[in-house]
């Protein structure tokens, strides 16, 4: 049978005292949520996890070319206008 996954939640000072831990099951049972006051704060991933989750899929020309609206002949068109001005 597979392990499941669970994620746990920690509050800080408990995250704090007990860092490996924390670490050892973010790599082992999944994402460790870390609260403060609380309220969620932030949350303890594997490296792997993290690097698989950020990696880049594709680049814009495959993103547009995937689209689910080529093809279906909508048309932008852009206004004449000038931008606004912004003052800083």
């Amino acid at each position: 049978m597979a392990k499941t996954k669970v994620a746990r939640t920690w509050a800080v000072a408990t995250a704090k005292a007990k860092l490996s831990l924390v670490i050892d099951q973010a790599l082992n049972e999944g994402p460790q949520t870390i609260t403060r006051s609380g309220r969620k704060a932030v949350v303890v991933v594997s490296a792997e996890e993290w690097e698989r989750k950020t990696q880049r899929k594709g680049n814009l020309a495959e993103f547009f070319a995937e689209s689910p609206l080529r093809g279906s002949g909508l048309r932008v068109k852009r206004s004449n206008s000038k931008a606004p001005e912004i003052n800083l």
